[in-house]
């Protein structure tokens, strides 16, 4: 419920390989949230036949919110209240990624995660790639507290990261489905090594270099 293809400026993983990944290891369904952008959600969606849920980890003036089943994409750098608004408007839900990650910049910001809550429908409870489990025990707990659906995202870049979290849940058609299933499921993972870090900061450089030579 949290993957990032060659369209999030971190990661260079291709639709195919996230597919044939997900073949391999018995994915059944996940969730494409690149940052800032949909068209490749929509690409893997296209390919794949297992079911594909369009999203976006979207930056706010506030840190990031994720959009789960979109058909538009959301522009960044609006308030965290306007892209809710933007993803309810388009009968999408709302989740808060790595919720309690104070290590990355990105995360909301405790106080506006506080303001936003009532309007949030999904805590990620458990996310592979932060760097103290503690971040992922106080999103469970955050969940828990406030009954909300709790998700597990692997937040994939490279195609061996996808699988190291996930939600066993029941089968579903649609959003309100999809809502009800994920609160009778359970929470599944296990951390990714810090080592995937550096690769997507090389991928960041890599991409970055390519885009100035082009520009050159």
């Amino acid at each position: 419920m949290h993957v990032h293809t060659y369209s999030s400026r971190d990661s260079a993983m291709l639709p195919r390989e996230i597919v044939s990944a997900c073949l391999e290891t018995g994915v059944n369904c996940l969730a494409i949230t690149d940052h800032n952008r949909i068209a490749a959600a929509m690409e893997v969606a296209a390919m794949a036949p297992f079911q594909v849920i369009i999203g976006e980890e979207i930056r706010t003036t506030e840190g990031e919110i994720t959009g789960l089943f979109l058909e538009e994409e959301i522009p960044r750098d609006l308030t965290p209240e306007e892209t809710i608004a933007r993803i309810r408007g388009q009968g999408g839900l709302v989740m808060a990624p790595h919720p309690c990650d104070r290590i990355r910049r990105s995360t909301i910001l405790a106080g506006t995660l506080t303001r936003i809550l009532p309007q949030i429908d999904i805590i990620e409870a458990f996310n592979a790639r932060v760097l103290l489990p503690v971040h992922n025990s106080l999103a469970r707990r955050l969940a828990a507290e406030h009954g909300l659906a709790a998700s597990s995202g692997s937040d994939a870049h490279t195609p061996g990261e996808l699988g190291h979290a996930y939600v066993e849940m029941p089968e579903f058609k649609g959003r309100d489905e999809f809502l009800a299933a994920l609160a009778l499921g359970r929470v599944r993972g296990h951390l990714t090594l810090p080592l995937v870090h550096f690769i997507t900061t090389w991928v960041k450089w890599k991409k970055r270099r390519s885009s100035k030579l082009k520009n050159a």
